[in-house]
């Protein structure tokens, strides 16, 4: 097993990490070890996801319609009906 050494840690850095440690009954080093272990899961993780614009990008321009636009904009304002909610205004 690998030994590892780290120089040049903040004070209040390691403060937070030994008050941590002793919150969950381990050892400076185990908490230390157990910080990195969750971090690489969860990045390993976020990179096996898609994000919202790639996503976004794959599904555009992904409808098909046999339609010609301007058909598509009569039937969009035929369905429309008149409102008067909003008449009077806001």
């Amino acid at each position: 097993m690998a030994n590892l050494q780290i120089k040049g840690v903040q004070d209040e850095l390691y403060a937070e990490i030994k008050k941590l440690a002793a919150a969950e009954n381990r050892s400076v080093s185990q908490q230390v070890l157990f910080v990195l272990k969750q971090y690489l899961a969860r990045k390993k993780y976020l990179d096996t996801q898609k994000s919202p614009a790639q996503v976004l990008l794959e599904i555009s321009g992904s409808w098909e319609d046999e339609r010609k636009a301007q058909q598509i904009i009569d039937e969009i304002k035929r369905a429309r009906r008149d409102s008067k909610k909003l008449q009077k205004g806001l």
